[in-house]
């Protein structure tokens, strides 16, 4: 059976479950009120695998598509499965080697939806997460093909480190050495700590409402330990002709987590982390642009280099998203004007 099949399948059932539990909702409401299934433990990503939590079945059907299973465990208030969600899962090349070779369940651990481990056994996911004596949030344990555990992660794992752990579980390096061995090898220098700081990032209070004849917004929503955000402020930032867009815009920067409360280009108020939640800022770094009838025009996600970092602060500085809506033709256009007039053009520089 394909997995096409089987999420079509799934996807029916869950249809006739939903159903069936409206149904006895309704007519139990006089009798007591219905209990509300467990809330995954801190917003997860959309792409996390909305399972039946049968993790024999489970580890079988992604097994045929190449892939092997990925448990989290976490908890409602937990600063650090927040941090592994805010921090780890909105750096892209964490995200994609992660979807590529796994699909993640997410548990809780105190929640209350049954499990069925491998061996046939019922639990709840607290029962669960006791049976393999889950002591920390978040741990991510990751299966074989049988769902056997075979890698462990206990506790919050700065990016450089975690990506690292996937490079090893996704070579089957648990069969030759221990993990320890493998970082000690493999894990690259850590990204910085902090946010990077430059003069000319707006600072509070933040009113990022525009005026007609003002300049039009641009802003960096990021993440510390982000490798691609220290790259950006190290190298793209530093480049003159980046600097040069740069001074046609406002710039604010938030972090993912950030509290802060502004007013939005719409002018309503709220906090930086939820602003970026209503946004649906999935990676880090991202930049958002407005212009100045404070709409959203343009956006990137991820780093990109110097050339196409200027040219995005171009694209949106002088209007060309109004005749190229396709970035792509903005650069291409940019591009051959450059090689006609005898200028070198290095995309990758």
């Amino acid at each position: 059976m394909t997995r096409v099949v089987v999420q079509r399948r799934r996807t029916a059932a869950a249809w006739v479950c939903r159903a069936l539990l409206a149904l006895a909702a309704l007519c139990g409401a006089t009798l007591a009120p219905a209990q509300a299934p467990s809330p995954y433990a801190i917003d997860v990503p959309p792409w996390f695998l909305d399972s039946f939590l049968d993790i024999a079945d489970e580890a079988a059907t992604v097994a045929k598509d190449g892939k092997r299973l990925l448990l989290y465990f976490g908890q409602d208030g937990c600063p650090y499965c927040r941090e592994l969600m805010q921090t780890s899962f909105t750096q892209k090349d964490i995200v994609d080697k992660t979807r590529k070779h796994f699909e993640a369940v997410a548990l809780n651990i105190f929640g209350d939806r049954e499990v069925t481990w491998i061996d046939g056994q019922r639990f709840t996911e607290k029962a669960f997460a006791r049976h393999l004596k889950v002591q920390f949030t978040p741990t991510l344990l990751f299966l074989d093909e049988q769902g056997r555990v075979t890698t462990r992660l206990n506790g919050y794992w700065p990016p450089h480190r975690f990506s690292a752990a996937l490079d090893y579980v996704i070579a089957r390096q648990d069969r030759k050495m221990p993990l320890a061995d493998y970082l000690a090898q493999h894990a690259p220098d850590a990204a910085r700590a902090q946010l990077n700081d430059q003069p000319w990032l707006m600072q509070p209070p933040f009113d990022l409402r525009r005026k007609t004849q003002g300049k039009p917004l641009a802003v960096l929503f990021e993440t510390r330990h982000c490798q691609a955000c220290d790259e950006m402020h190290a190298e793209g930032f530093q480049r003159a002709e980046v600097r040069a867009q740069l001074a046609r815009f406002d710039i604010a920067r938030f972090a993912l987590a950030d509290g802060t409360e502004l007013t939005r280009p719409d002018g309503s108020r709220t906090s930086a982390r939820a602003w970026a939640k209503d946004l649906r800022i999935a990676y880090t770094p991202t930049v958002v642009f407005f212009d100045t009838a404070n709409r959203e025009v343009f956006r990137f996600e991820g780093y990109l280099r110097p050339f196409h970092l200027a040219s995005s602060f171009e694209y949106v500085a002088q209007g060309g998203y109004r005749t190229h809506p396709e970035f792509q033709r903005f650069l291409q256009d940019k591009a051959d004007k450059a090689r006609a007039a005898g200028k070198p053009v290095d995309l990758w520089r």
